[in-house]
């Protein structure tokens, strides 16, 4: 390859890495901040609470699981009241520290309950899942009512392709100049 040919993949690498960068700015910048965040989300309170301790880890000590239900219903409704939705996304045991985590669907709000006891201890903010949810572009699906999370997959999609085409021609405009300059 002649040094004329290399000027023009050059050229080429450089527009394709510069238009890429004007219309995938803004994506870039979520992606970046909202990673850096999830990063840090074990080691800042407000992003994520940390894990309470319950009385008893003997997972036989523990309240039956419609009791535990119940009553972090009831802790719901009383905290933020009748406006939230108490349908039940997920339940996090954590048998090693004698807790409960109700997550529930449809907004941030979760509780750490004591597993034996049935006491609430902790009222949570889930910051980190709506982060989580911007970093990966299940908001935008949320949002908009879009369906089996398409938005999610072009969106992860594009930008996977697009950080792998930047680090092809970023590498390209450290090297090509290199290679240039041995066919001087």
């Amino acid at each position: 390859m002649n040094r004329k040919q290399h000027a023009t993949i050059l050229r080429n690498a450089r527009k394709i890495h510069r238009i890429m960068g004007i219309f995938l700015f803004a994506f870039f910048l979520v992606i970046s901040l909202t990673g850096l965040l999830l990063g840090w989300k074990k080691n800042i309170d407000y992003l994520q609470t940390p894990t309470q301790k319950g009385v008893a880890k003997d997972v036989s000590a523990w309240l039956p699981m419609d009791t535990l239900i119940a009553n972090a219903n009831l802790a719901l409704e009383k905290k933020w009241g009748r406006k939230l939705s108490t349908e039940i996304d997920k339940l996090d045991a954590r048998p090693d520290k004698g807790i409960i985590k109700v997550i529930y669907k449809n907004h941030y709000n979760s509780l750490q309950i004591d597993a034996a006891t049935g006491e609430v201890l902790s009222y949570e903010s889930r910051t980190s899942d709506f982060i989580e949810q911007l970093h990966d572009g299940s908001y935008i699906d949320d949002l908009f009512g879009l369906p089996g999370g398409i938005f999610k997959l072009f969106y992860t999609a594009l930008l996977g392709l697009a950080l792998t085409a930047f680090a092809v021609t970023g590498f390209w405009l450290w090297y090509g100049p290199k290679v240039m300059r041995k066919l001087s």
